[in-house]
């Protein structure tokens, strides 16, 4: 095998929790482009199902199937499907999250309906859907990758009413590193990427105030936000043979943020 087949994904299968949002979705499409047969699901059946026909368009195979992520439950029957359909599940991808830009509260008033709100889709949709691929992984006997997507919120607070953001990629950072150290005896590798503002619809509100965006500029080295085509590299690289070395990190992904701080 070449050093580059290492980052093929042939013979794969991957599961993408949050398919049908842009995150997710662009690293569904690279997934495919790379080798892997591909099962994406979200809360949305339209979601999906467009996803589905990006992938199909690359010349990719793609189960798409609807599902709420914070229900043990449905996260179970999804993986069941999965691994009847496409035979196996070797990696797992949680792109669902994010929300903060919708709940921003001054600390001391921060309601717990936004805060619950924040952890269900950021921490638990991480969670149920991971518990229940992992399983499947461990019963196959053939390990496996988990991809969490945490945020650089995870290690820098911001003046601008994040408490509950922050403490779920917080949250999302410390469960990769703690299911790489209790998984690790079973093939099974967990990394996390932690990116800062990606232009995405989600943070579209956020970055159309000028102030807001220049002052989030002014904290970039490179001195632009990142865009979805920034993840997917290094998305392919910790689901892949290439990374069988490399587990319980953070991968951060900010144009050099965190490097000034």
């Amino acid at each position: 095998m070449g050093q580059l087949d290492r980052f093929k994904l042939d013979g794969k299968n991957a599961l993408v929790g949050g398919g049908g949002g842009a995150i997710g979705s662009a690293m569904a499409v690279a997934l495919a482009e790379a080798g892997a047969k591909v099962a994406v699901t979200d809360i949305s059946q339209e979601a999906v199902d467009a996803t589905k026909v990006r992938i199909e368009a690359v010349g990719g195979e793609c189960l798409a199937v609807a599902g709420d992520m914070t229900k043990r439950d449905e996260a179970d029957a999804i993986v069941d499907e999965v691994v009847n359909h496409l035979g196996s599940l070797d990696i797992m991808v949680n792109a669902i999250g994010g929300g903060a830009g919708k709940v921003l509260f001054e600390a001391q008033d921060y309601p717990d309906d936004a805060w619950d709100w924040i952890y269900d889709i950021n921490v638990r949709c991480t969670l149920v859907p991971t518990q229940a691929a992992v399983k499947a992984m461990i019963k196959a006997g053939n390990g496996g990758k988990v991809l969490n997507i945490s945020s650089v919120r995870a290690a820098l607070g911001i003046n601008a009413g994040y408490s509950a953001y922050v403490a779920a990629k917080g949250a999302v950072s410390s469960l990769t590193r703690q299911w790489a150290t209790e998984w690790a005896k079973y093939g099974i590798n967990v990394n996390a990427i932690s990116p800062t503002f990606v232009d995405t619809p989600q943070v579209a509100m956020l970055l159309d105030d000028p102030e807001f965006k220049k002052s989030v500029l002014a904290r970039i080295p490179l001195s632009r936000v990142g865009g979805t085509e920034d993840l997917v590299g290094a998305a392919i690289f910790l689901v892949s043979d290439a990374s069988s070395f490399i587990t319980g990190q953070i991968l951060g992904i900010d144009g050099g943020l965190t490097a000034t701080q």
